[in-house]
């Protein structure tokens, strides 16, 4: 085995020093961003290895590695520690036998076959396993191994770190309404800046038709500070808020709106006046979700529910999972994998959160919740992390790639999407499911962009009710 040596620096093993049968060992983990880095890299974006939708009707039904990333690791070792700095490649034969997903170790192995003192040339065999022990590529590299000894300091690398701009995954979230015309929304006491900017970015983007119910006063006060526009805004002039929520409720129940948007204004102000016997109830039970587009996650995330049910009960947790089940077929995902989150992975008689996701996973097995697949308990890290599912050995189709992230309480959820926004540069849309109409529930601290990305959701949601009526 070849002297790492100090960790700040990199030496190598000269071909003297180096004996046949001599070997040295590489262990990486794959990353999504792993696959990400290396199409960027190489230009490499067959479809196979950067869209999950693709790859989920191909023969591995998931996104695998580009086989040269393990290529890559073999150069790697032989690069770096065996023989090292001054090696030159002369020749590399590769045969793949297995493929490579998210979260898989591979243990890279290169051992001397065979040494020629004439030229200083090596033959090494080549050996990656998986943590299964499955060999996923072998083969054998020829090289000019160094004859002098090379010990440097290692290179200080800058950072790497992928990420969309937020302006283009705002972007992205957008393209959820591609097609589809402006829907007449309801917008409740728009009387601060930010609720106001949404709803005119909302009409700029072309997602609704806006009628801004609050006093007129001060709706125009706002917008002649932000100098912005009212064109095409509808505004019907009520005193306060309270007669803002009722008029806007009236609205959607008289079909006049196909949708409303939270204003300036408490959430619980609208959402009694929205659950009342008189409101816009219907036979499902209300819930929420936060879509997140979290720029460290591979598609978007949802979390329900963070905003209306307290402390829901096992049937409510049923609506919950079955609005959002729901929601995600109407954003184009097929048979969303729904996390059942629990602080631990096992059935637990003292903790009604696991034996709650015991039973969601057998009601669903027995066709009381349709249109997903369903996993719990399961822990926040092995609900959206392959590696962190299999270190645990936990053995499942949703862990690691969940869609959908039902939470046991509101304060999980609500600090679980508020910890994604504000320290993981996540871009949210909130949407209230179960009344007659859909409901853009954001925060009063929630910038323009989040609401309008708020009211893509509802246009989707919108052009669904027109479709089934």
């Amino acid at each position: 085995m070849p002297n790492s040596g100090s960790a700040n620096f990199i030496e190598n093993k000269t071909y003297d020093e180096i004996a046949v049968g001599d070997s040295a060992i590489l262990v990486r983990t794959l990353r999504q961003e792993d696959i990400q880095m290396f199409a960027i890299m190489s230009g490499d974006i067959n479809p196979a290895h950067v869209d999950p939708e693709f790859a989920h009707s191909s023969m591995f039904h998931e996104v695998i590695a580009h086989g040269m990333w393990g290529g890559a690791l073999i150069s790697t070792v032989l690069g770096t520690q065996f023989p090292g700095p001054g090696t030159i490649y002369i020749d590399q034969s590769l045969h793949f036998s297995h493929p490579v997903r998210v979260g898989d170790t591979l243990t890279v192995k290169v051992s001397c076959r065979r040494k020629f003192d004439h030229n200083h040339h090596m033959i090494l065999d080549c050996l990656c396993t998986d943590q299964d022990g499955h060999t996923v590529m072998s083969g054998a590299a020829e090289v000019l191994a160094p004859i002098e000894k090379i010990k440097r300091q290692r290179a200080d690398l800058p950072d790497f770190k992928l990420s969309e701009s937020r302006q283009s995954r705002y972007e992205h979230l957008l393209e959820i309404t591609k097609g589809l015309s402006a829907i007449s929304m309801a917008v409740v006491h728009p009387v601060d800046d930010e609720s106001l900017q949404g709803a005119l970015l909302a009409r700029d983007e072309e997602l609704i038709v806006p009628t801004l119910v609050g006093p007129e006063a001060k709706i125009r006060g706002v917008a002649e500070r932000l100098n912005v526009s009212l064109k095409d805004c509808r505004i019907i002039n009520v005193p306060h808020s309270h007669a803002a929520v009722d008029m806007a409720v009236a609205l959607a129940r008289d079909g006049e709106v196909e949708a409303l948007m939270k204003g300036a204004l408490h959430t619980d102000e609208l959402m009694a006046a929205v659950v009342a016997r008189d409101g816009l109830r219907t036979a499902r039970r209300i819930s929420h979700v936060f879509i997140m587009d979290v720029p460290a996650y591979p598609r978007p995330l949802m979390i329900t529910d963070a905003a209306i049910n307290v402390d829901p009960t096992l049937e409510d947790k049923v609506s919950i999972v079955q609005n959002a089940i729901d929601l995600a077929h109407m954003l184009k995902v097929p048979e969303p994998k729904v996390a059942i989150l629990a602080a631990v992975e096992t059935v637990n008689p003292t903790m009604r959160a696991t034996l709650d996701a015991a039973a969601l996973c057998k009601m669903a097995d027995r066709g009381q919740i349709t249109g997903g697949l369903l996993d719990g308990p399961l822990g926040y890290d092995n609900a959206v992390s392959v590696v962190a599912a299999r270190t645990k050995g936990i053995k499942s189709a949703v862990a690691g790639q969940a869609d959908i992230l039902l939470v046991p309480n509101i304060e999980t959820g609500n600090m679980l999407a508020k910890q994604l926004e504000y320290l993981s540069d996540a871009l949210g849309a909130g949407i209230v499911l179960g009344a007659r109409v859909p409901i853009v529930l954001t925060s009063r601290a929630d910038s323009a962009e989040s609401r309008a990305a708020s009211t893509a959701v509802a246009v989707v949601i919108a052009h669904a009710k027109r479709n089934r009526k």
